[in-house]
């Protein structure tokens, strides 16, 4: 974790080595960064001996962990703006609401600088978690009129840390029996954005996380456990229930990641430094989780699924270390996939079927056309597909009972395991992937 900080420190003037890292990660252990902007705080304080060396720090730090470079005499508001990290993190903002859109450059600027140094010492209340539950009643009915799209309040907290973990499931599972609706801002429902002990994008210390985004690192446990949603698993995928979506797609065995003690580079540096042995970690990994994704995005029937489509798996991109490689096709596919939304940028099928065959290749669309467009070529490039990836999944948006209405839907189906594109049916082609990657 971390290994390549200290030469990319170095490069802007900083004293860093392996000293840096150790007290970097016993930081870490010691409970003492939380959030990102804990981070910030920490290793400020290793590093920054002088205040001369602030500036220097916060370019490295900024380039390090956020890919965001800072010319010579640029302001950090200018270097932020024309960042492809700040562009990425702003459209997922929009996606999640809308409505931000009328807001100016420098209220998403503010806004991101906010999250990226937000500390567990903004919050200035800590209420006690055991006082919560004790006036709260866990089987209380769902009445609705829940906000999720409230935002997390940052200026105080609650700290479920001394509460056994057994009675927070235990109350979680009453409360999820009665909620229904979505909420956010409260201490009472599995929802985001409050001091709840069970969901997201909250600050409850010591609580579990259900589905959303961390930010804080606050969670003692992550459940990312359709059945604690309560939205229907059965639709087809949009902005309520993309999360539920994005939990059953983290279903799909990938890295496996652990750290051992890599001996020959200790004992090499240990040599190199005097005799001055000092551990040097190494990152082990099980399978790599890459994913392939081809995206029909070409006609009218299409165009009220992609929105939703394009959040689940930018969300995925973000959320979890894999590879995600996304093209587009209208209707069907002769020989080549397109690397571009307008389809204008061709990528020849022959390159796709080089891939490594422990791809996961998800294929979006609703499988309907004109018979003749299926034609020879085109099966061909199904087939070949086909046989390269063994973990391959058609997810469609229309509805099962009307697959069957149309000539080329029942044939693609029967070509290529199909499922319908909803949480349920996600889960479903993730289980199917995860017993193909255990076959020899």
């Amino acid at each position: 974790m971390f290994e390549g900080l200290p030469q990319a420190f170095k490069q802007y003037g900083l004293d860093t080595d392996v000293r840096t890292l150790l007290l970097l990660r016993k930081s870490i252990k010691l409970g003492l960064i939380k959030t990102f902007g804990d981070l910030f705080a920490t290793l400020k304080s290793i590093v920054v001996k002088e205040q001369k060396l602030l500036g220097p720090f916060t370019k490295a730090y900024y380039d390090y962990f956020l890919n965001i470079q800072i010319r010579p005499g640029e302001r950090l508001d200018d270097a932020i703006r024309r960042s492809e990290t700040f562009e990425r993190w702003k459209e997922e903002l929009l996606l999640e609401d809308p409505d931000l859109q009328a807001k100016d450059m420098t209220y998403f600027i503010d806004r991101f600088l906010s999250e990226v140094h937000l500390t567990q010492h903004d919050i200035k209340q800590i209420l006690s978690g055991r006082e919560i539950l004790d006036q709260d009643n866990p089987d209380m009915l769902d009445r609705g009129g829940g906000n999720p799209s409230e935002g997390r309040i940052l200026d105080r907290a609650a700290d479920y840390s001394e509460i056994d973990m057994k009675e927070l499931l235990e109350r979680m599972e009453k409360v999820r029996r009665q909620q229904s609706d979505l909420h956010g801002g409260g201490s009472h429902w599995i929802g985001q954005g409050g001091i709840s002990p069970y969901g997201f994008g909250g600050a409850a210390f010591g609580g579990i996380r259900v589905g959303g985004t961390g930010g804080g690192k606050m969670a003692r446990k992550v459940i990312d456990d359709p059945r604690y949603f309560p939205v229907d698993l059965d639709k087809t995928i949009r902005d309520d229930n993309v999360d539920a979506a994005l939990a059953s797609l983290n279903g799909v065995i990938e890295t496996s990641a652990q750290e051992e003690l890599d001996i020959p580079v200790t004992i090499t540096n240990g040599i190199k430094q005097g005799g001055l042995f000092l551990p040097e970690m190494k990152d082990i990994e099980s399978e790599k989780m890459q994913i392939l994704l081809l995206v029909d995005n070409g006609g009218y029937s299409m165009d009220p699924h992609i929105r939703s489509v394009t959040k689940l798996f930018r969300k995925m991109k973000t959320r979890f270390a894999h590879d995600l490689e996304v093209y587009y096709f209208h209707n069907t596919i002769y020989d080549e996939v397109y690397s571009d939304e307008r389809r204008r940028l061709p990528y020849p099928i022959r390159k796709l079927v080089d891939h490594d065959p422990n791809y996961c290749l998800f294929i979006i669309g609703d499988a309907a056309m004109a018979p003749y467009e299926l034609t020879p070529r085109s099966l061909e490039s199904w087939n070949a597909l086909k046989s390269k990836f063994k973990k391959i999944a058609w997810l469609n948006p229309e509805p099962i009972s009307y697959w069957s209405h149309t000539l080329t839907t029942t044939y693609l189906s029967k070509l290529i395991p199909m499922y319908p594109l909803t949480p349920r049916g996600i889960e479903r082609a993730v289980r199917k992937m995860n017993k193909a990657s255990l076959r020899p």
